[in-house]
């Protein structure tokens, strides 16, 4: 019976995403609660990995089914439902990040990679610790050490990481959520890879150039 109760507190599990669109702006309270249900685990999961608390991707997972509920009529159907939501949660988390009180601003281009005018690196030896890397990314501390190197990136650089390297979206989809063209996301992405490996080389005893 608690299956049957299960499957029936979904009716609208199996229609597909233009009709329950459709619904939700009509106002059914049955479709609303299926995207709920259906959607709440990623959301939660995209605003944990770009405000880093529990407490914080609840609320911004709150208010962005607030802003669903409110908003669907302006939801044109020009990108996929899905997209629109990752908008949602980035601009709820992103407005969160610039609101904390700003630390020390950590400058990205110490962290990057240094070339002379021949295009050969600045700093010499360069120590190849991708070995190192990949044998300690097991270790929790190595872990614990790329979350704070994520936290340090500027909001939309975060952003486009988490969305690209954590949600796996495409380069266009992640362009789509955050207002970005698909030449800026990848400058992005590649600049806050480059930071990150910057960080771990420091934490594990290496230049990071």
């Amino acid at each position: 019976m608690a299956g049957e109760r299960g499957t029936a507190e979904l009716p609208c599990a199996d229609v597909p995403e233009q009709d329950l669109v459709q619904r939700l702006q009509a106002g059914d309270a049955e479709a609303f609660d299926t995207v709920f249900r259906q959607y709440f685990p990623k959301v939660y999961r995209q605003a944990f990995h770009l405000v880093g608390t529990a407490a914080e991707a609840e609320e911004v997972a709150q208010e962005v089914f607030l802003t669903v509920y409110e908003k669907i009529h302006t939801f044109r159907g020009a990108s996929a439902l899905t997209t629109w939501l990752y908008r949602l949660t980035t601009n709820a988390a992103l407005s969160r990040l610039r609101r904390r009180t700003r630390r020390k601003e950590i400058a990205l281009d110490d962290y990057l990679p240094q070339f002379r005018e021949d295009g050969h690196h600045l700093v010499r030896p360069v120590v190849d610790w991708s070995a190192d890397l990949e044998q300690n990314l097991a270790d929790a501390q190595i872990q614990h050490l790329l979350r704070q190197a994520i936290e340090l990136l500027p909001p939309l650089d975060k952003a486009v990481l988490v969305l690209s390297d954590f949600e796996e979206l495409s380069n266009r989809d992640i362009g789509d959520a955050l207002g970005l063209t698909v030449p800026a996301v990848k400058a992005r992405l590649h600049r806050a890879r480059l930071f990150l490996r910057g960080q771990l080389a420091v934490a594990l005893g290496h230049s990071p150039t």
